[in-house]
């Protein structure tokens, strides 16, 4: 049996997550002093007491589920849990749990590189002039023909969730128009989502340049277990080639269809899903039924597959 770890992204998050972690486990609350102190925002207090809007905010969102993901892998090293990932991954800013979790940085970084990129993100583009939407049912190659066909502005796919679902990113009007014909296209569905920006696009270009500069006074090192990264679904192990992925990702879109089907390839065919909500075990499951994913999140999650 091969195993994989993966993290969740940006969507996940829900007011009082990790609270039962955090009030169960004094390690679950190191973690969250750590990524305190590296973010410069009492991260306990967002997850636990912010409304929604706030907690939902980007560079909130980010810095909040990066924490708990790292507060729920703590406690399941400290309880001796013995499954050890041939690849960790993350969805979008999962990745960057992943690489925490294969010790490229230490949590108080990786919470202060989250933070960062949330704020990066949100300034690069202004409130209500990008968006995304989910579009359902409808193959991806159809998806990004009907694109070239959008003359309202900038529009590309952001990411390959399932085959039945892809998400597309750019200016609010290119969205319209692209909703409207994606739809007499065939799509099931298609649903704009509740993002403040247009992430995964070029849009995010100046976003990605701020990130980078930050990333050069911070230090990476090797990963403990290789990294499946979203821009190219590839492997990585080395600091700089991590950063560069990191970059590159901000306007990238996130293959995670692709991701999925080489960690499979790879030989694993247990995932343990890391993190708030179990966003990711849903998509695995459109994507190949026969691999086995479980969400841990909660203080029984841990007992049971330590035990």
């Amino acid at each position: 049996m091969a195993v994989a770890f993966i993290f969740p992204g940006q969507g996940s998050q829900y007011s009082g997550m990790g609270k039962e972690i955090y009030e169960a486990f004094k390690e679950a609350r190191e973690v969250f002093e750590e990524a305190s102190e590296g973010a410069k925002i009492d991260i306990a207090k967002l997850c636990f007491e912010a409304p929604e809007s706030e907690l939902t905010l980007t560079y909130n969102a980010q810095p909040a589920i990066f924490t708990v993901s790292m507060a729920i892998l703590r406690v399941l090293e400290s309880a001796g849990f013995s499954e050890n990932p041939i690849v960790v991954a993350g969805h979008s800013l999962g990745e960057f749990s992943a690489a925490c979790s294969a010790g490229v940085f230490s949590v108080k970084d990786g919470a202060l590189l989250v933070r960062k990129r949330g704020e990066f993100m949100q300034e690069a583009v202004p409130a209500g002039v990008g968006g995304m939407t989910a579009v359902i049912g409808l193959p991806a190659e159809k998806i990004e023909e009907v694109l070239k066909e959008v003359k309202n502005g900038f529009v590309q796919v952001a990411n390959y969730n399932s085959p039945e679902q892809t998400v597309i990113s750019g200016e609010v009007k290119a969205l319209e128009e692209a909703e409207e014909k994606l739809q007499k296209a065939g799509a099931k569905r298609v649903v704009r989502l509740a993002v403040s920006a247009p992430f995964h696009s070029e849009l995010m270009k100046p976003a990605a340049e701020k990130l980078k500069e930050l990333m050069e006074g911070i230090e990476f090192k090797e990963a403990k277990t290789p990294l499946l990264n979203n821009a190219d679904v590839k492997v990585l192990r080395e600091p700089q080639e991590i950063k560069d992925s990191f970059y590159r990702q901000v306007f990238s879109p996130v293959r995670w269809v692709e991701d999925v089907l080489k960690m499979k390839e790879m030989g694993v065919d247990t995932i343990y899903e890391i993190g708030p909500k179990n966003v990711l075990k849903g998509l695995i499951r459109r994507i190949d039924r026969k691999l086995k994913v479980v969400n841990i999140e909660k203080p029984q999650d841990i007992e049971k597959v330590v035990s």
